[in-house]
């Protein structure tokens, strides 16, 4: 029962003091259940971050889904899932109730202003941790540089380009080199 409980608050936690969506929420899942509680390795956090991205529904959302389930099965899936989901939609529903023109209050716009900062922030702090725990090896830089360059350039051109397309190109590069590489005997994601 313990742990449903720190999965729900922590959760709770990091769903109540995070702006930004799910790319912000990132920095702090790691932050809390990689470094500080050690629920799941740096690995395995990266690994749930591409797939979250890639399935639908939000990250953050998928990100504690998948911890709750590691940690505690079916019931810790779905407690942290409402931890991270709750404190959200109850601040939404307040605001709602009570002030029809919440942003256009000048004391919220104004705070709102610098939470982007702090959420672009957040972001960056979560891509660099993730760059640093990349494994190094030359594929999986390479791919990075070049989806990074691909991106840059769609949008300074203004060219019509999927990022889903550029994930799937990305994924098919890898699997490509996988293959050509002998693919070796492996089973499960860690080599067991």
């Amino acid at each position: 029962m313990n742990i449903l409980l720190d999965l729900f608050l922590t959760f709770a936690r990091i769903g109540l003091f995070t702006f930004g969506g799910g790319y912000a929420m990132i920095a702090m899942i790691n932050n809390s259940c990689v470094e500080q509680k050690k629920w799941i390795t740096h690995d395995e956090m990266m690994d749930i971050t591409v797939i979250a991205e890639s399935t639908p529904g939000p990250i953050a959302i998928n990100c504690a889904t998948f911890t709750g389930y590691k940690k505690a099965g079916f019931t810790g899936a779905v407690v942290a899932t409402l931890g991270i989901v709750v404190p959200s939609f109850v601040v939404i529903y307040c605001i709602s109730m009570f002030l029809d023109n919440f942003l256009e209050l000048t004391l919220i716009a104004s705070a709102f202003k610098g939470i982007k900062i702090a959420v672009g922030i957040l972001i960056l702090d979560a891509a660099i941790t993730m760059v640093k725990k990349m494994h190094n090896k030359k594929l999986p830089r390479t791919i990075m540089v070049c989806s990074c360059m691909a991106m840059l350039c769609i949008n300074i051109f203004s060219v019509n380009f999927s990022s889903i397309s550029l994930m799937i190109v990305a994924a098919a590069v890898s699997l490509t080199v996988f293959i050509l590489n002998g693919a070796p005997q492996q089973k499960g994601g860690n080599g067991k």
